[in-house]
């Protein structure tokens, strides 16, 4: 499996991904294939379906509930082990 780099908010892990607040406006043209093909996983304490399902129809690969099991890790491990197969 790739290596997973964790950001401490959503704004982070734009800047880690080049897509920073200099680059907002042009935030569509930028989802190119390089983007899709970066998997986002979504953590928050907080359980707000709306927010989860936009996050998931935006493309997020899963959500997961905060405080994290062991259970969660081994699913997300799964999840994500079955994307690089495809």
């Amino acid at each position: 499996m790739g290596a997973v780099t964790t950001a401490e908010n959503g704004l982070r892990a734009l800047e880690f991904l080049g897509l920073g607040d200099h680059q907002n406006s042009s935030l569509e043209d930028n989802e190119s294939s390089i983007m899709k093909e970066v998997p986002v996983v979504i953590m928050s304490s907080e359980y707000v379906p709306n927010r989860i399902n936009k996050c998931l129809e935006e493309g997020a690969q899963m959500f997961m509930l905060k405080p994290l099991r062991q259970s969660d890790i081994k699913k997300l491990r799964c999840h994500l082990m079955k994307l690089e197969r495809t």
